[in-house]
């Protein structure tokens, strides 16, 4: 939602909580996907690879 004209912030606030109610529920996330935090790390990475 585009609030940019909307200069009052309390205004805004309502407008963006009224979109996020209205809109439609995010999927859950895939049980098999790890978040960031969760994700293995790494201990030396050679220049050119990708991280994970």
């Amino acid at each position: 939602m585009n609030t940019k004209t909307v200069t009052d912030k309390l205004e805004r606030k309502k407008l963006k909580r009224a979109a996020r109610k209205k809109a439609t529920p995010k999927a859950k996330r895939a049980a098999g996907v790890a978040r960031g935090s969760q994700k293995k790390k790494i201990r030396h990475q050679a220049q050119g690879q990708r991280k994970r």
